[in-house]
């Protein structure tokens, strides 16, 4: 809360919410400021799963029966309640809203509804709309299109200036990028859904930015539209609540600019700009600082991810943080003391502490457990959570004082460990190894209960393994870590290893992939298989492979490219054609199709089915909106054209995390490998 010596929370007791005011130091709750009985439809208490407080805490923002769209997207049914008097009024009686949030000066909601962006008046009830040309699969206002969501990671596309008098917002002109179809069945005839999909090469929606005045009900256009195709990953107010700023990039991605446009006129002007020989990766926007003169930006420009101080007119103060490590998140700067809050890699690639620096470089940490920590700060920075955990631990919440001294623990998920502890589990173990390329490469693996060192056991490799992610991490893997350890209970040693293209382990090692997606990362988990079969424990007549997404993508290659190094494989919502998935991402790391087509071409397993060998199984769901099942189906074609026999299965009006059906899933997973490793 604004104070800093509070906080709230949203509980739920059997059929009853609350949410609470709780004191920072003692754990004590000290006011009740909702409760579920004050929110009926039809006489039974409404379920809140999300809200939020006013400016200066008065009022609450309550969301109710949300319904997810895509990955991120979501729409609710908003309620408004007054603390003081505890009325409760809708937000709208229009339909459903899409990220409702209080104006900064608490006279106004903001909301999107069917692509248009709306005002409700706190005082009056009165509602206004201030887009009018929203129209589905043609333009949006004020949400991201389908590929600015997933890809560049953010579904409100509104922003409100600090003293609450413009709305900054984008609209997205998507008239003229193709239409995908999703077919649904469960009908005598089936549903079909079209929605605006650029794939690799194609048209990318048109996208603008404007600012709206509150006061004066005008509207101008930010000058930032450089060129024709070009992308707007961020914008964000500066501390100056008459300066937008807009990131512009090219459709390459390895162009950055910084503009600052004037909310009066939209006029615009150039103040940064950073460059990369390859990509650069939109991860976080600019922190302005209150000063008006300031801000804080991340870049790998030294080889690693860093913090760096900037002037407002884009001149280079210093470099926060320096290292040969990544920094993996930034939490905030605090003004008052100076000191800058964030998470690195420091210790290891495998482990992420939470860190605070001084602005004279004096390094402090502020997570005391190994592990994996991430940190969320109070308003003054006068108190701190830290979640942790390892890769065979559940997550512990503490409470710290900014001195470093614990509070208390807040949750320790002690019904996790009490019940994991009935279970005859293996100790994952972290180790790593050298290739034959000089290449050193970190990894995990689980041995069965009763493992006999004299022995040959068969191994599963579990990969992921696309560009800036991570598998190898001392972090709690959640319910994968059981399936694994179930089959490590049935016999089968589990291996997991980060190959090249990985994250936090520097810029070289992360961007030694562009414009040949897949070619060093199948290299490098062969070689896995090369070094598990060298193991005195390891029958190497019986390695196999499970991947989903682009897991799914690297187990395809490796039962092709790779196919003499395994026995039977398993590939989930493969991409197998990179000219198949969407432009921001796959143009990132291979250009266009027209660019790079060998890029393309020489790493993608639908163009190698004739070297396919052993037992394959591929699964999919049938609306998945991100790999589309066109990449399984074209997949398919070419290994019945090359008379390859395998196992498929689709799940029916299943998205890309076949949701739901897990138990069978899994249980088919398992099963195959029983059958056929």
């Amino acid at each position: 809360m604004n104070n800093g010596l509070f906080y709230t929370d949203l509980i739920s007791e059997k059929s009853n919410q609350y949410i609470v005011k709780i004191d920072f130091k003692t754990g004590s709750t000290t006011d009740t400021l909702y409760q579920s009985t004050l929110l009926q439809n039809e006489g039974q208490p409404l379920s809140v799963t999300d809200y939020k407080l006013n400016a200066d805490e008065t009022k609450i923002l309550l969301a109710t029966d949300v319904e997810s769209i895509y990955r991120h997207s979501t729409k609710a049914t908003n309620y408004i309640y007054d603390i003081k008097s505890k009325k409760i009024s809708p937000v709208s009686l229009n339909g459903k809203q899409q990220y409702a949030t209080f104006s900064p000066d608490g006279e106004w909601i903001a909301f999107v509804r069917e692509n248009n962006i709306y005002l409700t008046n706190l005082i009056s009830g009165n509602e206004k709309a201030i887009t009018n040309d929203g129209k589905r699969n043609e333009v949006i206002n004020g949400t991201a299109d389908w590929v600015y969501e997933e890809e560049f990671a953010f579904d409100q596309a509104y922003q409100w200036a600090p003293d609450g008098k413009h709305i900054g917002y984008y609209r997205f002109d998507e008239s003229k990028v193709k239409e995908f179809n999703l077919t649904y069945y469960g009908e005598l005839y089936p549903k079909e859904e079209k929605y605006k999909y650029p794939k690799a090469g194609e048209d990318n929606s048109k996208v603008e930015i404007y600012i709206y005045d509150v006061v004066s009900d005008k509207t101008v256009k930010a000058d930032v539209n450089k060129e024709s195709d070009q992308y707007i990953p961020r914008i964000k107010w500066t501390a100056d609540a008459n300066k937008l700023c807009v990131l512009r990039m090219n459709r390459l991605q390895n162009k950055l600019e910084f503009y600052s446009c004037d909310a009066t006129t939209g006029k615009s002007e150039l103040f940064f700009t950073e460059e990369n020989k390859t990509y650069i990766d939109i991860t976080d926007a600019p922190t302005f600082l209150a000063n008006k003169k300031e801000f804080i930006w991340t870049s790998t420009m030294d080889g690693y991810k860093h913090l760096y101080l900037y002037a407002i007119n884009g001149k280079l103060i210093k470099q926060i943080t320096t290292g040969k490590w990544d920094v993996t998140k930034f939490y905030g700067y605090d003004e008052a003391t100076g000191n800058f809050y964030y998470q690195a890699a420091i210790k290891s690639p495998m482990e992420k502490g939470v860190y605070a620096v001084t602005s004279k470089g004096q390094k402090r940490e502020l997570s005391l457990e190994s592990g994996t920590n991430t940190a969320i700060f109070s308003k003054n920075y006068k108190y701190y959570f830290i979640t942790n955990s390892g890769i065979d631990r559940p997550h512990v919440v503490s409470l710290y004082f900014w001195s470093g001294k614990m509070v208390r623990v807040i949750k320790k998920n002690e019904d996790v460990t009490t019940r994991l502890s009935k279970f005859k589990l293996s100790k994952p173990t972290f180790f790593n190894f050298i290739t034959t390329e000089g290449v050193t490469l970190n990894g995990w693996m689980i041995k069965p209960p009763a493992f006999d060192a004299n022995k040959k056991y068969p191994v599963i490799q579990y990969m992921y393994g696309g560009p800036n992610s991570q598998t190898v991490k001392d972090e709690w893997m959640g319910s994968n870590l059981l399936w694994f350890q179930l089959l490590a209970q049935k016999g089968y040693v589990i291996v997991s290893v980060d190959n090249r293209g990985t994250g936090a382990r520097g810029e070289e090692f992360n961007k030694c992939i562009y414009k040949q997606l897949g070619k060093l990362e199948t290299i490098d988990q062969i070689e896995v298989a090369k070094w598990l079969g060298k193991q005195s424990y390891v029958d190497a007549s019986r390695i196999g492979a499970w991947g989903w997404s682009y897991g799914g993508y690297m187990t395809s290659l490796l039962m092709t490219k790779g196919a003499d190094f395994f026995k039977a494989a398993v590939a989930v919502a493969p991409v197998t054609n990179w000219k198949y998935y969407d432009s921001i991402y796959t143009e990132r790391y291979l250009q266009t199709p027209q660019l790079n087509p060998s890029g393309y071409d020489d790493n993608s397993p639908i163009n190698f089915t004739k070297e396919m060998k052993g037992n394959f199984l591929l699964v999919h769901g049938t609306t998945d909106d991100n790999v589309h099942m066109q990449n399984s189906m074209e997949f398919v074609t070419s290994l019945v054209k090359e008379n390859k026999q395998f196992d498929t299965f689709f799940y029916p009006n299943k998205a890309h995390g076949i949701s739901g059906v897990r138990l069978h899933l899994y249980t088919k997973m398992t099963n195959f490998f029983l059958e056929n490793l």
